[in-house]
């Protein structure tokens, strides 16, 4: 894949399912509301298209930053 070319976040089968019923989980105890397997696909499919990749950009953001501070601790060590 090229630089700058977006790729979709993926999830195995048993990761969509666990989300899925994390969902339901959701609606239920949240909203009183039962949903079902569909609907909450749908809503991960939403999170994982829409939101998912700003969590995602923080926690690269995140890395690199941390990444950048320990590489100044190390130039520091220098005689």
């Amino acid at each position: 894949m090229a630089r700058g070319e977006k790729e979709r976040i993926r999830l195995n089968t048993e990761q969509k399912k666990a989300m899925a019923a994390a969902i339901k989980g959701f609606f239920l105890s949240e909203r009183e509301e039962e949903i079902g397997d569909l609907a909450a696909m749908i809503v991960l499919d939403f999170v994982t298209k829409e939101l998912a990749p700003a969590f995602y950009n923080q926690g690269v953001a995140d890395a690199s930053r941390y990444i950048a501070e320990r590489v100044e601790d190390m130039a520091s060590l220098q005689i």
